[in-house]
Parts: structure tokens; C-alpha cells; sequence
């Protein structure tokens, strides 16, 4: 179910009504109303794989109960690699099977033998990076002692299908999530305008930036041949917006709608274009995923504590799993290689934590050293990006190549060219909103709150009159 569907404009309505007038007053009522809930929100695409997330949610419950009572180091540790071979597994399995068997076949192909294998016709199963990785950390933190694990099935349930959340992040915790449902909910309006706030901006990203963003993206990628070297410049910076306004959009929708629960998730991005290094942008980027790896990943490896080769080591490493994260493709990985390329000298240079403020805090226009700064990180990104869009990497090194060439002094031509300049306008508008309110949580979080309701109800429907054509979201793939 899409959260700029009329399925979800019906849904949600309905489980707000029988959230806080039916079910308030028992706590774990109200907590299995948000598992069937949110089992009726996943298996709305596909029901079958309703099994899936119920079997990682039994593991790693299980797994939590039997690492409280026991205390033998060797059997806690059969325990955890349990729940993340158990999950690992199944997430390989359903994203990476085809991937690694056609890479083997090549391979053996190149010896001149050949392995009778053959690919699997396998449905990808939507948001499984997402809750995977929830439940898993989860385990982890049980094992290190860092959360006491829970005896209620149902709240536990309620944490790893959370149905804001559940297909596309933010990647909670459990020590910040799972709380949440203990303890009586209580309805607060201001919270609530809050949350409804948020849930706009999030759609205005989505439907209005995303969607028509993804219109040219998609012309452009899919006919890179044809355009000319200054054409994919613009398809590249189109799907550079795309897929901030896509995701982003998305992480806004869930926190608002969260907060209309009583809720509070993690922030998930934090204005990643105004980065004046990559180091702020991966601070600032998909921030629940950046410090998963981190926290379960690279500080385990020695983090930045180690030698020089070592730190080379776990960079190039978190910055590559990030990458096959995303997807069972090599553009992925070379995506992540070259995030770990641009992150590595400020690392060894010990620059990597310089920009930890907010840029140009408490002023209008930044210093020309930032505005360098945040040009030539965002160029760095742009460039990232083509490799993360593109179907392989013959097409990704095509379109880079045809980037550099005399053709990227020619006009742009591709077709709708004016309202290809209308959704620039809109960019613009975008990044101006952005900039104005880049010192909260989210742009509009504070903006135009003693604006008239006629006005600001005025520029919300000029802004959605010029919504693009529904997309799905892009990170569903994932």
C-alpha cells in the first residue's frame, strides 16, 4: 500500500478512528490493532509474504528470551549468529541468489566449464533490508547487553512491523522504539499538527518534486544514447531529486504519521545537499542506515582507531556492503566505491568531523567558501548518483563518457522540454524552502506558521495542482 494512494487515504483514517476512540484504553489492545494493522498495510501488496516478517519476528523474539536466561558466553554467541544467519539468510536468499549464481556462472564460463544452475524466478519481497536489519539489531543489542529484551509477543510484533516504517525506514532501534510501546499513548493536538505538517511536506517531495523528476530521469537514463552530453546532465541532476525527494518524502510521511500515534522515530535526513564535505553528507543522508553500519559494522572492525590500512580496510568495507545493500547489481557497489574514495582523505587527514554545525547557522547566505564547498560535494553526489540510476555498468560508464565529450556544450533537448523548465522552477522553490528551514527537523516545521489559513491553504494547492504522474517509491526495491 502506497502512502499517496487512495487505498492508504481510506485505510488510515479507519485505524485512526479505532486507535484512539475504540482501542485507548487498553494498551495491549491498542498495540494488536497496530500488528493487524499493519499486517493488513504489508500484505495489501503480497499476503504470502506476511510469513516472512512473522518468522524473523519469532526468531528474534526467541532469541531475545533465551539470551536473558542464559549466561554461557559460547551459547550466547550460537544464539546471535542464529537470529543474523536466520535473517542473513533469508535476506541473501531473496535479493542476492540470482545475483551471486550469475556471477558464478560467469566466472566458471571464463575457465571454460560450465555449472548446471539455473536462476530462480524470485519476487522480491518489499522493505525485507528494512526489517531485517530492524530485528537483527535488536538481537545484537540483547547480546551486548544494551537492551533488556521483552517478554510481549505483541509489542514485540508491533516494533518490527511498525506499518509507518516497516517497507521503507527509518530503521528504528529497538531501545528507541520498542518502549514507545509500553506505555500508554495519549493523544496531544499540538503533536498531531505537527505530524500532519510533516506528512505534507513529505507529499509535496514526493508528488510534486519525485514524481516529476522521475518523468525526465527516466526519459533521459532510458534513451542516453540519443541525448546529448548536456541532456544528462539534466537527466542526472533530475534523478538526483528524484530520489531525495522520493525517499526523503517518504521518511517524512512515516514520522509524521507516527507522531499522529503518539509516536516519535528517528530524524532520517537531515538536509544532505547543503553538505560541505561527504563526511556531513553520510551524517545527514539516510541517517538510520549510515549509523546502523556503523554501530554494527565499522566500529566492530576497529573503526577509525585502527592503522592506516585497517581504516582504509573499513571504510572501502562499510562503503561496499552499503552499496550491495541497495541492490544485487554492480552499479551499487562502484556506487559505494566511490563514496569510500571521496570519504577516505578527510578520514586519513582527520577532516572527516569538521563540519558538524549547521551551515551558515543563524544566516540568509552562506560564505563563498561553503557555497564552494557544498557545490563541489553536491557535484561529487551528482556524479555518484549516475552510477546508483544507471541499468549497468556498461550503460553507467556510456552515459559518463558521453557527459565528457563536446556534446555537453550543446543544448539539452529531450522531450517536454517546458515542463521539464516548470519542475526546474520547482526545484528552485524546493531548495529555497529547504535552506530557509534547514535549522529544523524538517523544512516547514517552523515556516509560515503565522501565515493566514487562506494563504497557506492557497500555496498548498498551487503546489499539488502540479503533482507529477504516481510513481512508486523508489526505495521499495530495496
Amino acid at each position: 500500500m502506497l502512502f499517496n494512494s487512495i487505498d492508504f487515504a481510506i485505510f488510515f483514517p479507519i485505524f485512526f478512528i479505532l486507535y484512539w476512540f475504540v482501542t485507548n484504553k487498553n494498551l495491549r489492545l491498542q498495540n494488536f490493532l497496530i500488528v493487524a494493522a499493519s499486517y493488513f498495510f504489508y500484505g495489501w501488496w503480497n499476503w504470502r509474504f506476511l510469513f516472512l516478517i512473522l518468522f524473523s519476528s519469532l526468531v528474534d523474539y526467541f532469541v531475545g528470551i533465551r539470551l536473558l536466561k542464559q549466561e554461557n558466553l559460547t551459547k550466547r554467541k550460537i544464539l546471535l549468529c542464529t537470529s543474523i544467519l536466520l535473517n542473513l539468510g533469508s535476506l541473501i536468499f531473496f535479493k542476492y541468489y540470482n545475483f551471486f549464481l550469475h556471477n558464478i556462472n560467469s566466472v566458471f564460463s571464463l575457465f571454460g566449464a560450465k555449472i548446471q544452475a539455473n536462476s530462480l524466478n524470485i519476487i522480491l519481497p518489499v522493505g525485507i533490508s528494512f526489517y531485517t536489519f530492524q530485528t537483527m539489531s535488536y538481537s545484537i543489542d540483547v547480546y551486548k547487553r544494551k537492551l533488556e529484551p521483552t517478554e510481549d509477543f505483541i509489542s514485540f510484533s508491533a516494533f518490527v512491523s511498525f506499518f509507518p516504517q516497516l517497507v521503507a525506514g527509518p530503521i528504528e532501534r529497538g531501545a528507541h522504539l520498542l518502549p514507545q510501546f509500553y506505555k500508554k499513548r495519549k493523544f496531544e493536538y499540538t503533536k498531531a499538527i505537527d505530524g500532519m505538517r510533516q506528512i505534507l511536506w513529505g507529499l509535496f517531495k514526493k508528488i510534486v518534486i519525485a514524481d516529476n523528476c522521475a518523468d525526465f530521469a527516466n526519459q533521459i537514463f532510458n534513451n542516453s544514447a540519443d541525448m546529448n552530453g548536456s541532456t544528462l546532465v539534466v537527466g542526472a541532476l533530475f534523478f538526483t531529486f528524484q530520489i531525495y525527494g522520493d525517499f526523503s518524502g517518504y521518511s517524512d510521511i512515516a514520522i509524521g504519521t507516527s507522531r499522529l500515534l503518539g509516536f516519535n522515530l528517528m530524524q532520517n535526513f537531515n538536509f544532505p545537499y547543503f553538505s560541505r564535505d561527504i563526511a556531513e553528507f553520510w551524517r545527514r543522508w539516510h541517517i538510520s542506515l549510515s549509523t546502523w553500519f556503523r554501530d554494527y559494522l565499522y566500529f566492530p572492525l576497529g573503526g577509525s582507531r585502527s592503522s592506516t590500512w585497517l581504516k582504509v580496510r573499513n571504510i572501502f568495507l562499510i562503503f561496499i556492503v552499503s552499496g550491495f545493500w541497495h541492490g544485487a547489481n554492480w552499479t551499487f557497489i562502484v556506487w559505494g566505491v566511490l563514496n569510500a574514495i571521496y570519504f577516505l582523505p578527510l578520514l586519513l587527514t582527520n577532516n572527516n568531523r569538521n563540519n558538524l554545525e549547521t551551515v551558515a547557522q543563524g544566516k540568509l547566505i552562506p560564505s563563498l567558501k561553503e557555497i564552494t564547498l557544498m557545490l563541489l560535494t553536491f557535484g561529487l553526489t551528482v556524479f555518484a548518483w549516475i552510477f546508483f540510476r544507471a541499468e549497468n555498468i556498461g550503460h553507467a560508464i556510456s552515459y559518463v563518457s558521453k557527459i565528457f565529450s563536446p556534446s555537453l556544450f550543446s543544448i539539452p533537448k529531450f522531450s517536454g522540454m517546458s515542463k521539464g523548465l516548470s519542475t526546474l522552477i520547482f526545484i528552485f522553490i524546493f531548495i529555497f524552502i529547504e535552506w530557509k528551514g534547514r535549522d529544523g527537523e524538517y523544512a516547514i516545521s517552523n515556516l509560515g506558521l503565522k501565515w493566514k489559513r487562506p494563504i497557506r491553504y492557497a500555496i498548498i494547492i498551487a503546489f499539488f495542482w502540479f503533482g507529477g504522474k504516481e510513481q512508486q517509491f523508489i526505495y521499495f526495491q530495496f
